[in-house]
């Protein structure tokens, strides 16, 4: 069992940064491939990042949405996962998740690829 919790969200002006932290319990963190989603309000849930299990080699990938835009990264001795978030825009505004799932993850950007998820946190971005 992996109980995630997310912080780091909350009102920024468009052009602005945020970085998302998500918390991790558990022994094997390391384990995991872990991801960010987000959704906002009348949509489905978007994948945005992913990184990979492996300490040796850490594969990341990114969505469409905010290629570019952003970097996920990893702290095992922490058991954290991180999405730094820049050029934010209004379209962003959406409640970020943090998912993980355990070990090589064959569609990581797939929500059905998750067993874990955490509550979410909330991203507004203003005009």
């Amino acid at each position: 069992q992996v109980h995630l919790v997310e912080s780091g969200g909350g009102l920024v002006q468009a052009g602005g940064s945020l970085r998302l932290s998500c918390a991790a319990s558990g022994r094997t963190f390391s384990s995991y491939t872990m991801g960010w989603f987000r959704q906002a309000p009348g949509k489905e849930r978007e994948f945005v990042a992913a990184i990979g299990w492996s300490g040796y080699n850490t594969e990341t990938y990114y969505g469409d949405s905010m290629k570019a835009r952003c970097i996920i990264a990893r702290d095992n001795a922490k058991n954290t996962v991180y999405l730094q978030m820049s050029s934010l825009k209004p379209e962003d505004t959406a409640i970020h998740y943090c998912a993980a799932a355990f070990g090589i993850v064959g569609s990581p950007t797939n929500t059905n690829s998750y067993d874990y998820w955490g509550q979410g946190t909330q991203v507004t971005v203003s005009s």
